[in-house]
């Protein structure tokens, strides 16, 4: 099977993968691609034709600028990016085409990162931190509030055993508990600020 798949193509653009979904749920990229859902392949001269006919001023800075770059480097019509000039430490005048230069690298190698972590994600090779951190936190939820049932259902029995008020047992129960609740968190969180990242995940971070 000949052409880019959505991987490929979002790669070439510098776009997500999503974003290509997007195109063709709005038909830009009508007549551009064979196939559906994952045996899609694209065509990469007609992808450049139909999305260089729909690029717009306000797209000169961000993923507009790097796929109309894509497209150049795909299609060949227009010459190569110039490269930078060497400067001083001094700071670009924000009308310097250096600068503009810069700003579209710097967000490049964003995008790119964010891509490479997002691909890693769909595939399962990493977990998002803030998945794992829902998920815990629901069954830590779930835990606690079991936890507590206990207690309520333990000063129930202590007080009808020994004769006390009830509420004055829980009170007590829950007290204590509490207090132990906040300051293994602290540690916790404290434990979690000291943690150092993995020589994987600083490879990845870079």
């Amino acid at each position: 099977m000949t052409g880019l798949n959505t991987t490929e193509l979002a790669a070439r653009l510098a776009v997500s993968k999503a974003r290509i979904s997007q195109y063709v749920s709005e038909g830009k990229l009508d007549g551009c691609f064979s196939g559906d859902g994952r045996g899609r392949r694209f065509d990469l001269d007609k992808v450049a034709n139909a999305l260089g006919r729909r690029l717009h001023p306000g797209q000169m800075l961000g993923n507009g600028a790097g796929t109309r770059e894509a497209l150049r480097d795909l299609s060949g019509t227009d010459a190569p990016t110039p490269r930078l000039p060497l400067r001083s430490d001094s700071e670009l005048p924000p009308s310097d085409a250096a600068r503009y230069e810069m700003a579209r690298t710097l967000k490049a190698e964003e995008e790119a990162r964010r891509l490479r972590r997002q691909n890693m994600a769909e595939e399962g090779t990493w977990v998002l931190a803030e998945e794992v951190q829902r998920i815990t936190a629901r069954a830590m939820g779930q835990e606690i509030a079991q936890f507590e049932t206990v207690i309520r259902e333990s000063a129930r029995a202590v007080a009808d055993q020994f004769g006390l008020d009830f509420r004055s047992v829980r009170k007590v129960l829950m007290d204590e508990w509490r207090r132990y609740r906040d300051g293994r968190a602290k540690a916790m969180g404290d434990l979690a600020g000291q943690a150092a990242m993995t020589e994987d995940e600083r490879e990845a971070d870079s």
